[in-house]
């Protein structure tokens, strides 16, 4: 067999000079092994997502078509003829051993040629690897617990981790506070106090983080205070007020 067939990988992905690929093409058109070699190289190379790139060193690429020169390709199997009745399980065995092949060889043209690639699994699900900002790691918590009210046409559900010390609100509808006042959030404490949480942000549909330790807290509160900045300690009667011994 002629070393020709070495400069398949490189043809698959271009790396050829101009006097290379004239001569490999020509051998190509009738070389009906090399064809097959180049579709399936191109096929996993596909797969392959591109992260990076980084300039090979200087002379890589000939070392490489002279280390190539060196193995003697084998030649391509022949196919079996497919027995009348493959089951399923015989033909995802066949895709499996056949899969893996092409994918290393695609990796190490790519290689070759200063590419990183990284391969992801079809199983991977990414948006559950993703990263939660507190108010999801709350809403998503194994121990998170619920308070929903009613204030009119709007509806505020109150989340709470006791295992983060964390609690969230989430608000549909909400109207907007009276003109110069704002929504100001609080913790109830057991003896009865409420604890400044934070101000709610503008919006009808909101998700907002309480500030301060939630585990201890046995209700969150929400009075009507002056803008810009509220107060350090409730001025008027909560208009909702969140027990958390009705949790579900």
């Amino acid at each position: 067999m002629s070393e020709i067939h070495a400069l398949s990988g490189a043809y698959a992905v271009d790396a050829l000079d101009d006097n290379e690929r004239e001569l490999f093409e020509q051998h190509l058109a009738d070389c009906s092994a090399c064809q097959a070699e180049i579709a399936g190289l191109r096929e996993a190379a596909s797969l392959l997502p591109e992260t990076s790139y980084a300039a090979p060193p200087p002379g890589l690429r000939d070392r490489v078509l002279s280390d190539i020169s060196k193995v003697r390709p084998l030649p391509p199997l022949p196919t079996p003829e497919p027995p009348a009745q493959e089951t399923v399980r015989d033909i995802g065995s066949a895709r499996s051993r056949r899969f893996p092949v092409r994918l290393v060889a695609a990796a190490a043209v790519l290689a070759v040629l200063g590419v990183g690639a990284a391969v992801t699994e079809p199983w991977e699900d990414n948006t559950s690897q993703r990263d939660l900002n507190a108010a999801e790691q709350v809403l998503a918590s194994s121990d998170a617990e619920r308070v929903s009210l009613k204030l009119g046409d709007a509806e505020a559900t109150i989340v709470r981790s006791v295992s983060r010390g964390q609690a969230v609100i989430v608000t549909n509808d909400m109207p907007p506070a009276p003109e110069g006042k704002l929504y100001e959030l609080w913790l109830q404490r057991p003896e009865g106090n409420m604890v400044r949480a934070g101000l709610m942000p503008e919006g009808s549909d909101n998700t907002y983080l309480l500030e301060g330790d939630a585990a201890n807290a046995t209700g969150v509160g929400i009075t009507i205070e002056d803008a810009p900045d509220g107060s350090n300690v409730p001025t008027t009667e909560p208009i909702a007020l969140f027990d958390f011994e009705q949790a579900t």
